[in-house]
């Protein structure tokens, strides 16, 4: 074979070869005024994230002005100010002993519906309203012994009546003492007769020892209850009460008012604090004032914030503006530029169910998120 020798290109080919290769490397951009098939802009580079949300290096985030209307975001310069102190005590709904009770049998029987059936959780009762019958039933001994009372006192009465008449017959030559005498023995022997008769059938009405609603009802139609059993319990939802412990026995006479956490419009009054430590706790008893205590019900957990009567300085924001960052930490957004956010870590207290007092880590000139702070936090 013949060796093919090629000769070296001319410089003007080797100039053609780069520029082709370099166009086919890079991004090709096009000529000014381009449109593409759906009458878009070719001209314009197209950004990475359209909606602009970015996290710095630094922990801050970048929010457009654009996304900031989308997101809602709404910021305030919060002056500084004093406000009471406060501290979250556990607590217990429970009911006010003057306006609940329970519903028990006295010696014991077999459960009979009442007039309107059985009652049931959430029904509304009217105070001495029968809810249910007990058919109290005795052991058989003891039942033959006043089956056999009965009957004896049956033969007796009928003996006695017998008398009556004959000596009523007999009116006039018979002394008038004799027969006003045979006529209350009669009487005895039929009220004793009546009376264990009425023994034998008795049964026991169950009724409502207040007006309310019931908070808890077992009971079934057949149903054996003993004596002293709780069977219904009834609650007036307008009257609850809030039970609190706290280990600090000074913390009664320092409060100034309460409500509760999670529960808007529910107000409590301080009634009593103990004298008497329980489990190592003192027990602070609160009356629900508002007609709100409708929402709550008996043995109910809840959070008590209560306002002591000394002050402190701060600034007040609203609950929401309150975030937690990546390392679970306390902190709000502050807005530093037009598009610029960036957090800031905080001391907090809560002062009710809607607002917080910032103790530490805010100034009073820093514009502060107070709406949208939960999706300015979720920026990655």
């Amino acid at each position: 074979m013949k060796n093919i020798m090629f000769k070296n290109p001319a410089p003007g080919l080797l100039l053609l070869a780069s520029l082709v290769l370099s166009i086919g490397l890079t991004s090709v951009h096009a000529s000014p005024g381009a449109h593409g098939p759906n009458g878009e802009h070719l001209d314009q580079a197209t950004a990475p994230n359209t909606a602009g949300l970015a996290r710095l290096p630094d922990g801050s985030v970048n929010v457009p002005k654009l996304a900031q209307r989308r997101m809602g975001l709404r910021t305030i310069i919060a002056p500084e100010t004093d406000a009471s102190v406060t501290v979250q005590i556990p607590g217990r709904v429970i009911a006010d002993p003057n306006a609940s009770g329970q519903v028990q049998s006295a010696h014991g029987g077999r459960i009979e519906t009442g007039p309107k059936g059985l009652p049931v959780a959430g029904q509304a009762v009217r105070q001495g309203e029968v809810l249910a019958w007990v058919r109290h039933h005795a052991e058989p001994y003891a039942q033959a012994a006043q089956q056999a009372q009965r009957t004896e006192l049956r033969a007796a009465r009928e003996v006695a009546e017998q008398r009556v008449k004959r000596l009523e017959s007999l009116e006039g030559t018979v002394p008038r003492k004799d027969i006003e005498t045979a006529r209350i023995e009669a009487r005895s022997l039929a009220e004793r007769e009546r009376s264990i008769g009425a023994s034998l059938d008795a049964r026991e009405a169950l009724r409502a020892p207040v007006s309310g609603v019931i908070a808890r009802a077992d009971l079934k139609a057949g149903q054996i209850v003993e004596s002293r059993e709780v069977l219904v319990e009834v609650v007036d939802p307008a009257r609850m009460l809030v039970e609190a412990s706290t280990p600090n026995v000074q913390l009664g006479s320092q409060l100034d008012s309460a409500n509760l956490v999670g529960l808007d419009g529910v107000k409590l009054q301080l009634i009593g604090a103990a004298r008497a430590l329980r489990d190592g706790v003192l027990p602070l008893t609160f009356k629900v004032l508002t007609a709100d205590g409708a929402m709550l019900a008996v043995g109910q957990p809840v959070m008590v914030t209560a306002a002591l009567k000394t002050r402190r300085k701060g600034i007040v924001l609203p609950a929401e503006a309150i975030v937690r960052s990546p390392s679970n930490e306390t902190v709000v957004w502050i807005k530093s530029g037009s598009e610029r956010y960036v957090p800031q870590p905080v001391q907090v207290q809560p002062l009710d169910s809607h607002t917080v007092l910032v103790t530490q880590g805010l100034a009073a000139d820093n514009r502060v998120v107070v709406k949208g702070a939960a999706l300015v936090a979720q920026i990655r």
